[in-house]
């Protein structure tokens, strides 16, 4: 028996330092975009300070720490586009925290039948890309991740990301949901996904039949717990 927390996005926030002392987990899954905050108090050094303190516990802890990429983290790497929020004083000093961090952060983790992304895995850009049709999908998207990056940036004419076409730190729910209707990816995963901000986490499934979690509400103190196959949803007030 194991227990997993998941985190959504930090955009510089420490709370997760709680999650952990309160939790005690023997995984821990970071969605991604540790950087870019809308709070003035969060600054960049602030931002960069917190990302290496998630560095120094993931080299430090006995649990399995994964780290994965978001569109606020990608956006600083050489290459990436710059979207909303870009830091362009910071910048240079991200991009070389990222560069020296690389090795530890990775696009896609699987545990059991669970996908975890930064926005989950659309089949029509799964399969576009070198003509996928089966196999490992963490370590297929995380090559990409390795040898073609490019295949990562925004894609498709909605603004906001809204499109089947999108890429795993892009695609947004609605997408996502109808995208991957009718495919493998619906009948054998689950998926976690942070990226579009929640004010709840729908831990019945209502909306999605139970094969989505869309977590990333860590504003609202909230974060996902897997432990004995059922999903819990932990909460800072709590």
């Amino acid at each position: 028996m194991s227990k997993t927390v998941i985190i959504g996005d930090i955009h510089g926030r420490d709370s997760w330092k709680q999650i952990i002392k309160d939790q005690n987990p023997d995984r821990v899954v970071f969605m991604g975009d540790y950087f870019d905050s809308h709070d003035n108090n969060l600054t960049a050094a602030i931002q960069l300070h917190n990302f290496q303190e998630i560095i120094t516990y993931k080299q430090s802890t006995e649990a399995n720490v994964i780290m994965l990429i978001g569109n606020h983290d990608y956006h600083y790497y050489p290459g990436g586009e710059q979207y909303s929020g870009y830091q362009y004083g910071a910048a240079p000093l991200i991009r070389e925290m990222l560069n020296e961090n690389k090795h530890h952060l990775q696009m896609c983790y699987q545990l059991d039948d669970i996908l975890f992304s930064h926005a989950g895995i659309g089949y029509e850009w799964l399969v576009d890309q070198n003509k996928y049709t089966a196999g490992n999908i963490p370590d297929f998207v995380n090559d990409l991740w390795t040898y073609k990056p490019g295949v990562f940036r925004f894609t498709g004419i909605d603004q906001s990301g809204n499109s089947k076409t999108q890429t795993p730190i892009w695609i947004r729910p609605q997408a996502l949901l109808v995208g991957n209707r009718d495919t493998f990816l619906k009948k054998d995963y689950i998926q976690i996904a942070g990226h579009t901000q929640v004010r709840y986490i729908d831990i019945e499934g209502k909306a999605t039949g139970g094969r989505y979690y869309f977590i990333d509400a860590l504003e609202e103190g909230m974060y996902l717990i897997y432990e004995d196959g059922k999903f819990n949803v932990g909460s800072l007030s709590s």
